[in-house]
C-alpha cells in the first residue's frame, strides 16, 4: 500500500512543479472594426498632408509669378534718347543772328525790319540791307543744320525701336512689358520733338526771308523817293572796273 502511494506521488510531481501559462498569452485578438477605423484615420491624415503640399506648391508658384511681374526691364533707352534730344537742343541753341527768344526777336525787328527810316543815309541803308540778308542766310543754314541733326537721330531711333520691341516680346512679366511700352512711347516723344524742331527751324528761316522781302519793299520805296526828288539826290563818282 505504501509503495502504491509513492508511485502515484512520483507520477503527479511534474504536474505539480511546472506552472501553467496564463490563457491571455496564448491567443491574439483581431478587431476588424478597430482596424478599419485606424486605416481610415491614416488615409485622412495622408490626404491632409497631400493637400498641404499642394497648397505650398501653389503659393510657391504664386510667389514666382509675382517675382516675374515685379522684375524690372534689364534694358533702358533713356540715355540714348536723352543724347538725341540734347543734340537737337544744341542745334536750336546755336541759332545765328536772331535766337529763339521773344525779346531778341522784338529787338531785331525794331532795329532791322519794318519801315525804313527817312533819315538814314544811303550807306546805312546798304549796311542794313546786307545785315538782313546775312540774317536770312543764317536762318536758312540753321534750318539745314537742324534737319541734318534730326536725320542723324533716325538711326538711333531705329535701333532703339528694334531693341525695345524685342525686349517687349521677351518680357517675363507685366512690369517688364509695361516698361518696354513706356520706353517706346518715350522714343515716339523724342521723335516728335525732333519733328517740332525741324518745323520751328524751317518756319524761322521762312519768316526771316519774308521779313527781309517786306523790308526790301519799304527800302525800295524810300530809294525811289530819294531818286525822284532832285534836291535829295547827290551824284557821286562810281568806279565800274578797277585796274590791276
Amino acid at each position: 500500500m505504501i509503495r502504491r502511494s509513492l508511485r502515484v506521488a512520483l507520477l503527479a510531481a511534474p504536474f505539480l512543479v511546472c506552472p501553467l501559462a496564463p490563457a491571455a498569452a496564448q491567443y491574439v485578438v483581431y478587431d476588424p472594426s478597430n482596424y478599419a477605423q485606424n486605416l481610415l484615420q491614416a488615409a485622412r491624415a495622408l490626404q491632409q498632408v497631400t493637400n498641404q503640399i499642394t497648397s505650398l506648391q501653389n503659393e510657391a508658384q504664386m510667389l514666382i509669378n509675382q517675382a516675374r511681374n515685379l522684375a524690372s526691364l534689364p534694358y533702358s533707352s533713356l540715355s540714348a534718347l536723352q543724347q538725341s534730344t540734347q543734340r537737337t537742343q544744341q542745334l536750336l541753341g546755336q541759332a545765328q543772328k536772331i535766337a529763339y527768344d521773344v525779346t531778341a526777336i522784338d529787338r531785331a525787328f525794331q532795329g532791322q525790319y519794318g519801315s525804313v527810316s527817312l533819315s538814314s543815309s544811303d550807306a546805312a541803308l546798304v549796311a542794313q540791307a546786307r545785315s538782313r540778308w546775312e540774317t536770312t542766310v543764317a536762318g536758312l543754314q540753321d534750318a539745314l543744320r537742324v534737319q541734318a541733326g534730326v536725320v542723324g537721330n533716325l538711326d538711333t531711333g531705329r535701333s532703339q525701336a528694334s531693341t525695345l520691341v524685342g525686349q517687349s516680346q521677351a518680357a517675363t512679366g507685366a512690369l517688364q512689358a509695361m516698361q518696354a511700352g513706356n520706353q517706346l512711347q518715350a522714343l515716339q516723344a523724342q521723335q516728335l520733338s525732333d519733328l517740332t524742331a525741324v518745323v520751328a527751324a524751317n518756319g524761322r528761316a521762312q519768316a526771316l526771308s519774308e521779313a527781309e522781302r517786306a523790308t526790301a519793299v519799304s527800302e525800295g520805296q524810300e530809294r525811289y523817293r530819294r531818286f525822284s526828288t532832285p534836291s535829295s539826290y547827290q551824284p557821286s563818282a562810281v568806279t565800274m572796273f578797277r585796274g590791276n
